[in-house]
């Protein structure tokens, strides 16, 4: 049958009850919306919790652990070389926390074609004297260009700037919640104390703040330069190699390449944080649920707005059948009515969706944990309306599709009997 003719009497019949068509179409228009609006808030909340510690964190950290020596002098006596040795309360052996031969092993983490790039670090425990109280805090070395480029540090110096602890000479970058502590200033001077005893003034510059209180009252960041002459240790002296990749999701595999490969401890950063990846992922699965749930609702809507319109045209349906249409034409007709409910209804979902996502991203959101967060955060990820709109298609489809079917098996002679 003629496609143009099939639409035509479609149109009719969405026209003749242009009140249940509305209805069904406001159905798949809140759905959509609602899931577009829904998923887009989890997931940019998702980016913004994820953010605060992945950001900071490495794809690949090479570091030396301490650990209990494994090979313990009775394992190498002759007397017990054929015997189960159980050894109770054994302590850390004498490890080294320093890289050793750290400036080739940059070297040859750079060249890798793997790599975005690789920073040094250095931390240092120390204690912040205030009046005759110690503060017990952590520095982190930091070759600070680097550490621009590859974990975005400036963005988490709410005050001062970021290079400035390279450019100042024993300067110190304080976490926020240390700096309150300590009751300083930018411009100010605190007095660190190093676990050797020694004392060294390091003048505040700026304020760093993560987001999370407890690592803010205790970490504070410094040159890698500044904080070697804290250890009274030579330039080459570094603890920790920071690893940036272009593909995350290569971490583990080069972790364990690296481990073998320069003799040292490697951690990926999906054994780092593998809590956040798991609450990310349950709060995207909360995020789909409830938007295809509110999708098949709009679809049983249609279902049964469908089914009412089979009954009430009954007549129609034998009367187009008794003039020559089939049983696949009736079929058609009544799956275009869907499919257009389905995509119409769908693209104004869409369309509010993206509105709505828009105004909530336009909400401020001020909180003392999160300075640099203004706005309520919303990912607008393409693939998020593409799935939006292929689910009104699918979803209108099949609920479509039995009435149709239903409509298309009409026995025109016992209606026109009937009547």
């Amino acid at each position: 049958m003629n496609s143009k003719l099939i639409l035509g009497i479609a149109k009719s019949l969405l026209l003749a009850r242009w009140r249940q068509t509305l209805v069904a179409a406001v159905g798949v228009t809140f759905s959509i919306a609602m899931f577009i609006t829904l998923l887009g808030f989890m997931n940019g909340l998702n980016d913004l919790l994820d953010g605060l510690i992945l950001n900071r964190t490495p794809h690949v950290r090479l570091y030396n652990e301490i650990k209990p020596t494994q090979n313990q002098p009775v394992n190498a006596s002759e007397e017990f070389k054929d015997s189960y040795n159980f050894i109770n309360s054994v302590k850390s052996g004498f490890a080294r926390q320093e890289i050793y031969n750290s400036g080739p092993i940059m070297k040859a983490v750079k060249a890798d074609k793997r790599v975005l790039g690789a920073a040094p670090k250095l931390t240092a425990q120390v204690f912040f004297n205030e009046g005759t109280i110690d503060i017990t805090g952590i520095i982190n070395g930091i070759e600070v260009e680097e550490e621009m480029r590859l974990f975005n540090f400036q963005d988490y110096v709410t005050a001062g700037s970021a290079i400035d602890v390279k450019n100042v000479s024993n300067s110190i970058i304080l976490g926020k919640g240390l700096a309150d502590i300590l009751m300083a200033d930018i411009g100010d001077v605190v007095q660190v104390t190093t676990v050797q005893g020694e004392r060294f003034p390091l003048k505040v510059v700026g304020y760093f703040q993560s987001g999370i209180q407890e690592i803010d009252k205790v970490q504070s960041y410094a040159s890698i330069g500044t904080t070697q002459k804290l250890l009274g240790k030579p330039a080459n002296y570094i603890t920790d190699i920071q690893v940036k990749l272009n593909d995350i999701e290569q971490a583990p595999a080069v972790a364990k390449e690296y481990e073998q490969l320069f003799n040292v401890d490697a951690e990926d950063i999906q054994t780092a944080n593998a809590q956040f990846e798991t609450g990310s992922s349950i709060r995207s699965l909360i995020s789909y649920a409830v938007g295809v749930t509110l999708l098949i609702v709009a679809g049983f809507g249609i279902f049964n707005i469908l089914n009412m319109m089979i009954y009430e045209k009954m007549d129609s349906i034998a009367i187009l059948k008794a003039t020559g249409f089939s049983g696949s034409d009736v079929n058609k007709v009544f799956l275009v009515i869907a499919l257009s409910i389905g995509f119409f209804g769908g693209m104004v979902g869409l369309a509010f969706g993206f509105v709505f996502s828009l105004i909530i991203d336009s909400i401020p959101f001020n909180t003392a944990a999160l300075p640099t967060v203004e706005t309520y955060p919303i990912n607008y990820n393409p693939v998020y309306y593409f799935i939006g709109g292929s689910f009104s298609l699918i979803t209108t489809y099949f609920a479509g599709f039995f009435p149709a079917r239903k409509a298309s098996r009409v026995d025109p002679v016992e209606i026109i009997r009937g009547k």
